[in-house]
């Protein structure tokens, strides 16, 4: 079921979404040669505590129910598309990493993602995240009142296609509240179906993800990590939004 959010409800999620874009940008200033992917970890945390709030991956059950998420974000790096692991790995030059924040805060969720890249990225690299980031816009602007969501996925799906780049299919995008992952699904490329119509009050999380390559993925035996089968380089960026009648609002912004 969809639900609608007031706008007090909305300023709720505005909160938490103001700690998970802190949380993104402490990281990417940290960010560096050297650096531990336990050690942005760590800080994530900390701030997300500090803020009064509770980090939304830690502990999120997984395909293994033996194997929650054990850390605060996700960080995937090269041709790791989603739910990296946080650990003992040294980010070096050269490499794409893309970072997942969630936080809880009196209840209602934040989530969002960026993709950086350590150095100065060869024009193709370059240009798979610019366009990853460019296509979450596109979506953004697509989410106005009287819209569905297949205009969002439709707008994602374009700026995918005139750069020639993969669109993961089998994760996509959501509604998000009270819970991490609502109802609708918001995908990235075209079903052929309008899906839900949208009205002031919906707020989705819409996060495309690409890939120098295909679209077909597999997982890691940690049961988490979602690589790109073809071991192609992969972007991914995320806001939660609320579509309202003077057209979507970005919530995650610190």
């Amino acid at each position: 079921m969809v639900t609608r959010k007031s706008r007090a409800e909305i300023e709720k999620m505005r909160r938490a979404g103001a700690v998970v874009g802190e949380i993104l940008d402490l990281i990417e200033a940290e960010i560096a040669p050297g650096v531990s992917t336990a050690h942005l970890d760590a800080i994530a945390e900390a701030h997300i505590r500090e803020a009064g709030a509770v980090p939304s991956f830690k502990g999120y059950p997984g395909i293994n129910p033996d194997r929650p998420f054990p850390a605060s974000v996700c960080i995937s790096i090269d041709d790791e598309i989603v739910h990296g692991i946080p650990g003992d790995r040294t980010i070096r030059t050269g490499q794409i990493v893309s970072v997942d924040a969630g936080a809880i805060l009196d209840g209602w969720h934040g989530d969002a993602a960026r993709t950086f890249y350590v150095g100065d990225p060869p024009p193709p690299v370059a240009a798979l995240i610019d366009r990853t980031r460019r296509a979450m816009m596109a979506g953004i602007a697509a989410a106005v009142p009287g819209n569905h969501i297949e205009d969002i996925s439709l707008a994602v799906e374009a700026v995918a296609i005139e750069g020639g780049l993969g669109v993961i299919r089998q994760f996509v995008g959501h509604g998000i509240g009270t819970a991490m992952h609502e109802e609708p699904q918001v995908p990235n490329f075209r079903t052929g179906r309008p899906g839900r119509k949208l009205e002031p009050g919906i707020c989705l999380a819409i996060e495309p993800m690409f890939t120098l390559g295909g679209h077909d993925t597999r997982i890691l035996p940690d049961d988490w990590t979602v690589v790109t089968k073809d071991g192609s380089l992969a972007a991914h960026f995320e806001h939660t939004i609320a579509v309202t009648e003077d057209g979507p609002q970005i919530l995650t912004v610190a």
